[in-house]
């Protein structure tokens, strides 16, 4: 993994494709593109995660846990979370990596 001179990680395939398996890859890209859909969907409704508690019954800490990749929720968790914003989960053919 290489850093910036600050210390943050840049995402870099190379390490990526000698440290970890496909399988690896393809669940973090999942869960990254699930984790940014999220969010993207919380501020386009125009809310904030403390809102977004209210409408769910999911406390902020969690919410916050959630979009910052620091949980792994239960599948009811996320279900609560999406359908305050009037959104579900899909099952939907993955696309090829390229």
């Amino acid at each position: 993994m290489n850093y910036t001179k600050s210390g943050f990680p840049v995402w870099d395939d190379e390490f990526d494709q000698e440290h970890f398996t496909s399988e690896e890859i393809a669940e973090s890209d999942l869960r990254a593109n699930l984790i940014t859909a999220m969010i993207q969907a919380r501020q386009e409704k125009g809310l904030t995660q403390r809102a977004l508690e209210e409408l769910s019954g999911v406390k902020q800490p969690q919410i916050a846990r959630m979009e910052h990749g620091d949980s792994n929720p239960q599948l009811d968790t996320m279900l609560k979370v999406l359908a305050a914003m009037g959104k579900t989960l899909a099952i939907v053919p993955l696309r090829a990596r390229t």
